[in-house]
């Protein structure tokens, strides 16, 4: 819940209460417009939270307000939580970046890329070098993705779910036979890969990756709200899912009901790439113990050294084509690396992700600026809300 958060005045901590106030009004462009059903946002420096707004409704067609205390499918924003448990086993001496996944994935032993042959069709080769643990944790293991034609029908074919019995385990045994598209560390292609890092998170650890969040990270967090399948009794705080129609105004696809995926049913089905479900105040709960180097409160999950290492560049000067130029990738996080070249206004430093629903979260170290916007509309690439936020947000600082 909402609760227990920091606060503070804006003129405190450097902001411009007056310039904050122009998120509202972007907000609500998007909602008269019919392109989100409303939405939740939430901007802090320093730690200290300055501006924590709700706006339209969670559920249009039965005009349930938004709330501080509604429930989004979050998406890939479960990704940085999946890597933040894997870093706390790096730890712990359990293993290193370098370390092929082999030794604890043996499914993964016989690795194979498949090359296109100079005529039709194509050869297989052992994969060089062997996928190890940065790969997965940066995106650049080769894996086979809905994205790319590749290879492309037989991922479908291994993510395919099976039942409510499968478990993470039984799809990366899937996904370990699949031909990658490239040799491991050859190009950054956003993938499954991160269920793979949940899945060594659960050998490592001994834990389903479901319990090793709630006693690791959702526990000392005090993150209340957040679940891979969500209590019955949360249902009327669960915000509906939209998509847009060829006049881009949405339309209802997954409304909360109790056939919704996301419910407990009960669901053993952990999916580290995008399976949780959370609040603003819960996820801001996270994002701010990373902004503090790793602790919140009297509590450390990380060292502050380890922090800097993931949210550091890890792949050189690969493209990453999903947020172009100017922009590098580190262990589960997106980064800033030239604003110049991502014509944004965040700092170099910077590190995000967001989720397929439209929700987004960013800290910016250097200014100490957090913000975040969630909403819920798939596919969501005819809408500038995240890039809009980003820059209101930035624009308000004043100091």
């Amino acid at each position: 819940m909402a609760t227990n958060l920091p606060y503070a005045a804006p003129e405190d901590v450097g902001i411009s209460a007056e310039r904050l106030n122009l998120i509202r009004p972007m907000i609500n462009s998007y909602i008269d417009k019919q392109l989100i059903p409303g939405a939740v946002t939430m901007v802090a420096r320093q730690g200290k939270i300055v501006h924590f707004d709700v706006q339209g409704y969670q559920n249009c067609e039965k005009q349930i307000p938004m709330t501080k205390e509604t429930i989004f499918r979050i998406a890939s924003m479960t990704k940085p939580i999946t890597s933040v448990a894997l870093m706390m086993l790096y730890e712990k001496g359990l293993f290193q970046l370098g370390d092929p996944i082999l030794k604890w994935l043996p499914a993964f032993k016989e690795a194979q890329v498949s090359v296109y042959k100079s005529g039709r069709g194509v050869d297989l080769v052992p994969a060089d070098p062997p996928i190890n643990v940065l790969h997965i944790l940066t995106h650049t293991a080769g894996f086979a993705t809905e994205y790319n034609p590749h290879n492309q029908a037989l991922y479908h074919q291994a993510a395919k779910f099976r039942s409510r019995k499968e478990v993470i385990g039984d799809f990366v045994d899937r996904l370990a036979a699949v031909p990658l598209n490239n040799h491991p560390g050859v190009m950054w292609d956003y993938s499954r890969a991160t269920c793979v890092v949940g899945r060594l998170v659960e050998v490592l650890s001994g834990q389903t990756l479901a319990d090793y969040f709630q006693e690791h990270i959702f526990d000392p967090l005090g993150m209340t709200d957040t679940h891979f399948f969500l209590p019955e009794e949360k249902l009327p705080r669960f915000a509906v899912a939209y998509t847009p129609g060829d006049d881009k105004k949405i339309t209802p696809v997954d409304p909360d009901t109790k056939e919704s995926f996301w419910l407990s049913k009960p669901g053993i089905y952990y999916m580290g790439s995008g399976g949780l479900v959370s609040t603003a105040a819960d996820y801001f709960r996270f994002t701010n113990m990373l902004m503090n180097g790793g602790k919140s409160g009297d509590k450390r999950l990380l060292s502050r050294k380890t922090v800097e290492l993931m949210t550091m560049n890890h792949i050189g000067d690969l493209p990453v084509w999903l947020t172009g130029p100017g922009h590098g990738f580190g262990l589960g996080f997106g980064t800033t690396l030239d604003r110049g070249q991502t014509h944004n206004m965040v700092t170099e430093g910077t590190y995000t992700w967001g989720g397929a629903f439209c929700t987004y979260w960013w800290n910016d170290p250097t200014e100490q600026l957090f913000g975040m916007v969630l909403t819920q509309v798939r596919p969501y690439d005819h809408l500038n809300i995240r890039a809009d936020m980003q820059t209101l947000a930035t624009q308000a600082i004043d100091d």
